[in-house]
């Protein structure tokens, strides 16, 4: 990417809204070009067999090779001016091979035979000047070949197809009901993914895949001018593995009439009225007062805690220390897995891990090392029973295959494990939210997720919300602020008494994960239903100490 541009995408001034990190190589494109089809898989096929027979000839035992087109859009907007349009690609190849027991990559945009072939001899070249130093060869879990498959994420409405001018007024339109409703200030912007991606290996497999992925997001602001004071809120929506079909009018969920998150669709224009009633609100609401309350849950903030507080420490790398440097551990461990008796919380913690989940980010039908994806648990009745891992880790967990959960943010950086959609399973038995809330002498219902803090263990935790609401014997009564929750990672999760049914359950998610040296990005998203957890401390953030 030529310093222009990057300067003028730097610039997009989205304050709180955050942008997906853009792949190597990335170069600004007109947006007609995102809709031309790019290489076709035969191309592709006959490309990578150039490069796996390289590989093998340079004395490769193992050889997978990913052809990427990595394709970005981002339209922002300011109040009533449009601050950036960017249509971005990436194109470029990633070979990593095993040889003389251990791992090499290297990569390249120059995706020819004679590319190929030569940056496949370097990858070898990488893998044997490796192997001089490490402690044991690398273990690889065995996997079959699918042969020429293809996956694709069922979209409706391809979002790239859509015009720019539907895209800006849409946002426009939005940005003025916040101002005409008393905002001071409002962001949005559409981001929009689409990943082609084409695998293939040694063990036999071709695989062509086309994902998908959609965020539509704002950030109102509201200033009391008498007191100089602010607030803010963001959007209740969810990025998604979608098409255009996610930005619909669609069914609410409602709560005591308090409009939470949207299941399914997504509503902006309905969401950012709301979102300039709630700031006005905020700004006159009782400040809380510190102590230990019952907390009501919904799925809208619920997925950022399960994500740094379940799905992180049971990544398999960080709870083996490979992530120390860099991102911390995990206050699990091997001996509590195997223990079988380690109880993260109670009988009504049930977490899945997936990367199938319709809707969700991290919905692909084949993980970047040509594993199949599937689901598996973590917890099981409160009980941890599993971890996430990949094809070099299988073995230490004693599986006979990979859980299918590799991934690289483009085709210039290597593959490793990432965390799949990791989610809490709703209640068995029918319970709403107002069921919920009727059984809450003293609580807080927390819509919207906020501001987090966590331990290099992933042990002690702090989280904020977007909005919180007081709840007196069983009925919302107010809106509270400066309210933040902290607990102990194993405590919390046993104090969980009440998860709402399937029909309440909703996924939220992370644009951008980051994890590893150099930095990666990953999308993924976590379901819930509504959740009370009992006796939890609740502190007020304006306060000062002393």
């Amino acid at each position: 990417m030529k310093r222009k541009d990057f300067l003028q995408m730097a610039g997009m001034g989205l304050g709180s809204l955050a942008l997906p990190r853009l792949p190597f190589g990335t170069r600004m494109i007109d947006p007609s070009e995102a809709l031309q089809g790019g290489m076709d898989v035969a191309a592709k096929k006959q490309l990578a067999d150039a490069a796996l027979n390289a590989a093998r000839s340079a004395g490769a035992t193992y050889a997978d090779v990913r052809i990427g087109r990595y394709l970005n859009q981002f339209v922002t907007t300011r109040e009533n001016r449009v601050q950036n349009i960017a249509n971005t690609e990436s194109f470029g190849v990633g070979i990593r091979v095993i040889a003389n027991g251990s791992w090499g990559f290297a990569a390249t945009n120059d995706v020819t035979p004679d590319g190929m072939a030569k940056t496949a001899a370097k990858a070898v070249a990488v893998a044997k000047a490796n192997s001089k130093i490490i402690d044991e060869p690398v273990q690889l879990a065995p996997q079959k070949g699918y042969g020429e498959v293809s996956w694709k994420t069922p979209i409706v409405k391809n979002t790239f197809e859509v015009p720019l001018k539907e895209k800006i007024d849409l946002l426009l339109t939005a940005n003025g009901i916040a101002m005409s409703g008393g905002a001071s200030f409002i962001n949005s912007a559409i981001l929009a993914i689409d990943e082609q991606k084409y695998f293939a290996s040694t063990d036999g497999s071709y695989i062509d895949q086309d994902i998908h992925r959609l965020y539509p997001n704002f950030n109102v602001t509201k200033i009391d001018k008498a007191s100089g004071k602010f607030q803010t809120r963001r959007s209740l929506s969810s990025p998604v593995g979608m098409g255009y079909e996610y930005l619909t009018c669609g069914p609410e969920n409602k709560v005591q009439g308090i409009v939470t998150r949207y299941k399914d669709r997504y509503d902006i224009l309905e969401d950012v009225k709301n979102a300039t009633a709630d700031v006005a609100q905020k700004i006159t609401a009782k400040s809380v007062e510190a102590g230990k309350y019952d907390l009501v849950l919904d799925p809208s903030h619920l997925w950022l805690t399960i994500h740094e507080s379940v799905a992180h420490p049971t990544e398999l790398d960080r709870v083996l220390g490979y992530e120390a440097n860099f991102a911390g551990t995990s206050f699990l461990s091997m001996d509590k897995l195997k223990s079988n008796n380690f109880h993260y919380g109670s009988k009504l913690m049930n977490i899945h891990a997936d990367k199938l989940q319709a809707g969700s980010l991290g919905a692909v039908g084949y993980d970047d090392e040509g594993v199949k994806c599937g689901e598996w648990e973590l917890v099981k009745d409160g009980v941890l029973v599993n971890f996430q891992a990949i094809r070099d880790q299988a073995h230490i967990l004693g599986l006979p295959h990979s859980q299918g959960c590799c991934y690289s943010q483009s085709w210039s950086d290597v593959q490793f494990q990432r965390m799949p959609n990791v989610s809490l399973m709703p209640g068995k038995e029918r319970l709403s939210v107002d069921d919920i809330i009727k059984d809450v002498k003293k609580g807080i219902y927390i819509v919207g997720d906020g501001s987090f803090s966590i331990d290099q263990q992933r042990y002690n935790f702090q989280f904020g919300g977007q909005m919180f609401y007081e709840i007196q014997d069983g009925k919302i009564v107010g809106m509270l602020k400066d309210v933040a929750y902290q607990a102990i990672n194993q405590e919390f999760w046993n104090s969980l008494v009440a998860v709402a049914d399937e029909r309440d359950y909703r996924m939220g998610g992370a644009f951008n994960d980051g994890k590893g040296q150099p930095q990666q990005a990953n999308a993924v998203s976590h379901g819930a239903a509504t959740a009370r957890f009992n006796g939890v401390n609740v502190i007020n953030t304006a306060r000062k100490l002393g």
